[in-house]
């Protein structure tokens, strides 16, 4: 799906956050256990460590300190929220109410989204509409994730790529020819696919390696062709391509199918390995932080996750007065 260009409100980012465990986990602490090496791991996958929540740190516990460093400078708060999730505390309730009622914000609309690692993207549409129809003046969306539960602890192919963390983007309501304005994004899935990358509970994760890579390159670079003409750009315009952080193989592959010069692709994967639906806000937020992500840059998201989900959108990065280092450690 990629929605036309239309005329009205758009969503503009004001504000960012981040937060990861403090636990830090290198590759040489998984060879003590595990049938590899930091050398068998960095060259397949580029990941050198990966942060590891505690046993008592949950998912809210991650939104709710990346929410708190993306609302500096909203004393209001927002009026809704939305949790994109693939680790939700419960099945049931939601993650969402609980995180805006410990940010103060109890009675917002707020909701979970599951769309596996792309569960950001679906995050930012959501919220796009909600402020294209007049529901909410400002929305929060929150990528937050627990993913190194998720694998057979004795897989040597899945725990290294996966590590925990959040991010978090306040979108408000404004013009399209603002910085930071959000341009159409583009969304798609395939069930056909749903089989590719599965986990019933923790520890039980599976994924078809071979297969996940093809699709994720294919529809990632898809995905991000489609954005940049929706946006009116060329490929050659864009300055900051941010790829969802699956592995350093894959975001490589996509930058050289788009054309995308090595030096214009952000990437954090090595320090933080795979983190899910946080994995863009993350690397925005640490870019935006220690500057290769500057106010003027013509951006590019692009992810792909389980479901099969992918989407992209463009948006050209505003002055964020409040940006911040990314958090460790509990709130």
């Amino acid at each position: 799906m990629t929605p036309g260009s239309r005329r009205g409100p758009a969503a503009v980012v004001s504000g960012v956050g981040s937060a990861l465990p403090a636990q830090v986990v290198p590759n040489a602490d998984l060879s003590v256990r595990l049938d590899t090496t930091d050398e068998w791991i960095r060259a397949r996958t580029g990941i050198t460590r990966r942060h590891v929540a505690a046993a008592d740190e949950t998912t809210t516990d991650l939104a709710v300190q990346a929410s708190a460093q993306a609302l500096t400078g909203h004393p209001a708060g927002v009026e809704a929220l939305v949790v994109a999730t693939t680790t939700p505390d419960r099945t049931c309730p939601a993650t969402a109410p609980t995180v805006a009622t410990r940010l103060g914000l109890t009675g917002i609309a707020a909701v979970d989204l599951a769309a596996g690692c792309s569960g950001f993207l679906y995050g930012l549409a959501t919220a796009a509409g909600l402020i294209a129809t007049g529901t909410a003046g400002s929305v929060l969306v929150v990528g937050a994730d627990r993913l190194a539960s998720l694998p057979d602890p004795e897989d040597r192919t899945t725990v290294p790529l996966f590590g925990d963390g959040a991010g978090a983007v306040v979108l408000r309501c404004g013009s399209a020819d603002e910085l930071g304005a959000l341009r159409p994004v583009v969304l798609g899935s395939d069930g056909r696919g749903a089989d590719l990358i599965t986990a019933s509970h923790p520890g039980a994760l599976r994924m078809e390696g071979a297969a996940v890579f093809r699709h994720a390159v294919d529809r990632m670079a898809a995905a991000s062709l489609q954005a940049a003409t929706a946006a009116g750009w060329e490929l050659s315009d864009v300055d900051r391509l941010v790829p969802h952080q699956a592995n350093s193989r894959i975001t490589t592959f996509v930058a050289r199918q788009l054309g995308v010069p090595y030096g214009r692709q952000l990437s954090n994967v090595a320090d933080v390995g795979n983190t899910g639906a946080a994995s863009i806000p993350l690397l925005l937020a640490g870019a935006a932080a220690d500057g290769r992500l500057k106010p003027g840059h013509r951006t590019l998201l692009t992810a792909f996750g389980a479901g099969l989900t992918w989407g992209a959108v463009a948006l050209t990065w505003p002055d964020l007065p409040h940006t911040l280092t990314p958090e460790r450690g509990r709130p």
